[in-house]
């Protein structure tokens, strides 16, 4: 029985190697000698020991959350291998997955070759930025991108990457010790980051029909700065002079054809009256310089009159995706545990960048409406959205589009109060709210800290008082004009600094010499268009997308140190269908730049001959109806009419090649309306 019980056990013994034998071999265990009964205990014992190790063995582990991370990370790259499999296993011919010709090989084939110079003019934030001088925590980032590519130093010493693209709070210029300039080249801005394209599916059109380095040219620039700040510090409006002179000269004297887009159309336009303005402000080249040079302005997503969204980045860093994030996921922003105050470090950074002030909305109440009234009053959302989708209703060029399904009053929508705290305070009567006097933006001259344990100060909201605060909030609703005392109010420091390089109003006559100071130049309400009656500028832009108008906010629940006191109320809803969506009324645009800003001046500040255009230059509108991707293999779509994406449209690539060609607005066909932007500009009592 004994001799039983050991082979049993010998069954559960792991083999034992011999190193100096070479071989493996089984080791049996010694016994001491005791009566059979003992010996099988001890074996029991070890059997139990034994199965106790597998079955807890058995049991499945908990699955923690970097398990489920890795696991939806490979589900994703699976399931996006097989797509790219599939995608070049398919046949070419099969329905949706035929690679469209694009517009550049077409229109060669047509027989359209380059012609005149283009110069492309980029805007706010998609230029690269590279390192010329930092500070000891930048080692090893010398002529490395700071902005565009692929963003590794905010991962790697994010305060360093912040405190770098810092500009000085008080000139607007570089800090003691930092220097960070524009990328040169067309590398600039081809592509933002990788795979997310800019300017590069244009310029490579382009080059389809012969373009290339000494016909096509990237005016990059500082985008923080301001623009006359360009100038002074990079000489870059002097540099962007001579290099359209040279490329005229050296092309046969054939005028230069200017592509710029969003916040690069005002850049350009301040360099419009800088280069016929006499030294030292300006740039010597005389009247008829813009004649002689210039043949055509092609605006892309123009910010003629500035965004709304400018407002919200100004006043608490946020947008309405900002707020999305913020109601989902509260923590992921105002953690107080984590202490990451990204907003807070976001607004830091981007109030000393004077450019964004420029986006700030331009000509008051005139234009952007008051307090009862809009030029979009009335517009309908959901109606503005079946109207889009319906192709026969849109396919013309009617200039005067029946606009009627969309202008139906659903809900009173009084888009001309910017920013109002509260939901009701948005849509109340105006008699029924306080009226804002000059007291209101007061400061008292020895405030109560917002939070008296702040050792540091971050923004301007640091030296508020607690009342201030309250005070501005208090079921308060301000417009276009009373939001720029709000900014004096809350930013003191910034608006002074800002509001020596920038104007906002609409001038009641454009011969007072006070119009000759550069901070006029960027403003086409404050400034004339140069006297070139045979040049052309067009106003290209995307129709159909809900863009941001007007914000409903809230204070912020917390008094911590270095926070933004006020944000959006993203639980503001409006019914059904409505405009009003994450404490945010949304109008017609690109997302990003409101119908209204985009398309006035050509529709009517421009039309004809007006005291902004004496010379009748002509204009032409040429809107882009978004149609999202049809699969996934569009990429951002051939049809967007996206702020960005529509860099990648067909139609808008061959107007741009057509004009570069030596095409006129009337060839091709003058104006292409889809949205309300005529009955708009009627509604704005502008003298013209």
């Amino acid at each position: 029985m004994a001799s039983i019980l050991r082979f049993r056990k010998l069954c559960y013994v792991e083999p034992v190697k011999c190193s100096s034998l070479g071989f493996e071999s089984f080791e049996t265990p010694k016994i001491e000698k005791k009566d059979d009964e003992g010996a099988v205990k001890a074996v029991e014992s070890t059997v139990g020991e034994k199965q106790k190790k597998k079955s807890s063995k058995r049991q499945p582990r908990e699955w923690r959350c970097m398990d489920y991370c890795c696991l939806t990370v490979g589900y994703m790259c699976t399931a996006w291998w097989l797509l790219l499999f599939l995608y070049h296993c398919l046949p070419a011919a099969l329905p949706g997955f035929q690679v469209p010709e694009a517009p550049g090989a077409r229109l060669r084939r047509e027989g359209l070759t380059a012609l005149h110079p283009v110069v492309l003019v980029p805007g706010i934030v998609t230029g690269g930025l590279e390192l010329w001088e930092g500070r000891p925590c930048s080692e090893g980032l010398f002529r490395k991108r700071l902005w565009g590519g692929s963003f590794t130093e905010i991962f790697k010493r994010p305060l360093c990457w912040l405190e770098h693209l810092t500009l000085h709070n008080k000139t607007g210029l570089d800090p003691p010790g930092i220097r960070v300039r524009a990328v040169p080249g067309l590398v600039a801005a081809d592509y933002f980051a990788p795979g997310y394209f800019v300017w590069a599916v244009l310029i490579e059109n382009l080059a389809r029909i012969g373009y290339e380095g000494k016909n096509l040219y990237m005016a990059a620039y500082d985008w923080r700065l301001s623009f006359q700040n360009t100038e002074i510090r990079d000489q870059a409006l002097s540099r962007l002079k001579s290099k359209i002179e040279l490329m005229f000269v050296t092309n046969g004297n054939k005028k230069v054809v200017v592509v710029p887009h969003s916040m690069g159309v005002i850049y350009f336009f301040h360099f419009l009256k800088w280069v016929e303005s006499p030294p030292p402000m300006g740039g010597g080249g005389g009247q008829g310089w813009c004649a002689k040079h210039i043949k055509v302005i092609m605006n892309i997503g123009p910010a003629f009159l500035g965004v709304p969204k400018a407002v919200s980045n100004i006043f608490s860093a946020e947008g309405k995706d900002v707020a999305f994030v913020r109601s989902m996921a509260p923590g992921v922003l105002d953690s107080e545990i984590l202490g990451l105050q990204t907003l807070e470090h976001v607004m830091r950074v981007c109030r000393t960048w004077d450019s964004i002030i420029s986006l700030i909305p331009k000509g008051g109440e005139t234009i952007w409406g008051n307090l009862d009234w809009s030029p979009e009053e009335g517009y309908n959302c959901d109606l503005a959205k079946k109207r889009y989708a319906q192709p026969s209703l849109l396919d013309s060029n009617d200039t005067n589009s029946d606009g009627k399904m969309e202008f139906q009053i659903k809900e009173s929508v009084r888009y001309g109060r910017i920013i109002s705290f509260g939901k009701a305070t948005s849509q109340l009567p105006s008699s029924q709210l306080p009226n804002l006097g000059s007291k209101d933006f007061l400061r008292t001259s020895n405030p109560t800290k917002f939070n008296s344990l702040c050792s540091e100060v971050w923004t301007e909201y640091d030296e508020m008082s607690r009342d201030g605060i309250r005070k501005i909030a208090e079921n308060k609703a301000y417009t276009a004009r009373t939001f720029l005392d709000l900014l004096r109010f809350v930013a003191p420091k910034m608006m002074q600094r800002a509001e020596a390089q920038f104007s906002h109003g609409i001038a009641d006559n454009l011969d007072d010499p006070k119009y000759a100071h550069y901070k006029y130049w960027s403003n086409p309400l404050e400034a004339k268009l140069p006297d070139a009656p045979d040049m052309e500028i067009y106003c290209l832009y995307g129709v159909g997308l809900p863009t941001e108008r007007s914000y409903v906010y809230k204070l912020s629940p917390t008094d911590r140190c270095k926070s933004i006191p006020f944000r959006i109320d993203s639980s503001a809803e409006g019914s059904d269908g409505g405009c009003l969506k994450g404490g945010v009324y949304f109008v017609d645009g690109d997302e990003s730049v409101p119908v209204l800003s985009a398309g006035f001046m050509c529709a009517k500040g421009w039309k004809g001959r007006t005291r902004f255009n004496p010379s009748g230059i002509a204009t032409y509108i040429r809107e882009y109806r978004h149609k999202p991707p049809a699969s996934l293999f569009e990429g951002r779509g051939l049809e967007s009419g996206a702020h960005v994406d529509i860099m990648g449209n067909v139609a808008l690539i061959e107007d741009v090649l057509r004009v570069a060609a030596g095409a006129t607005g009337a060839e091709m066909g003058g104006d292409r309306i889809y949205s309300d932007i005529m009955r708009m500009s009627d509604r704005i009592n502008l003298r013209l």
